[in-house]
């Protein structure tokens, strides 16, 4: 603890930082992964979206090869719209986000071994939703789509 304070068992994990991607079309439908995850044993909807790899000279270039190669869609228009903390007292990494807009499918899906994807495209009011009823609830990319909201001018404060 801050105050030298030893707390037994503590774990941390140590992960590279991660990307994700809110990425529009021209007729401002949002790109979407539909992917089984095991720990919550369950098939979901979230961004596309990985690790930064020792190969991507930024985290920019990470984005935009996570999105071609799980979706096939790229851009020309990426924009970090923040840095989050996937949970600061156990993880050491931080995920960057990015907002991808007028992107075009170009290429075929390139997946790992370990990736099962389907691509879906939604518009973007049925993406939140999807929030609403549960069906789009992974905490970093609900989190990534109020950045997203926000850079777009789509939050109204009152």
């Amino acid at each position: 603890m801050s105050d030298g304070k030893i707390v037994e068992p503590f774990y941390v994990f140590e992960y590279s930082p991660w990307v994700n991607v809110v990425a529009l079309t021209n007729n401002q439908e949002v790109v979407l992964v539909e992917q089984y995850r095991h720990g919550i044993q369950k098939t979901v909807l979230e961004f596309p979206g990985g690790s930064i790899e020792a190969e991507d000279i930024s985290p920019v270039e990470a984005a935009k090869r996570e999105l071609l190669e799980e979706t096939g869609y790229t851009g020309k228009n990426f924009l970090e719209i923040g840095k989050l903390s996937p949970n600061s007292a156990t993880h050491t990494n931080l995920i960057h986000s990015f907002l991808a807009t007028d992107v075009e499918l170009t290429s075929f899906v390139k997946l790992d071994v370990t990736e099962d994807i389907n691509v879906v495209l939604l518009p973007l009011n049925k993406v939140i939703e999807l929030i609403d009823s549960g069906e789009f609830f992974q905490a970093l990319h609900v989190s990534s789509l109020f950045l997203a909201l926000k850079k777009l001018g789509k939050l109204q404060i009152t």
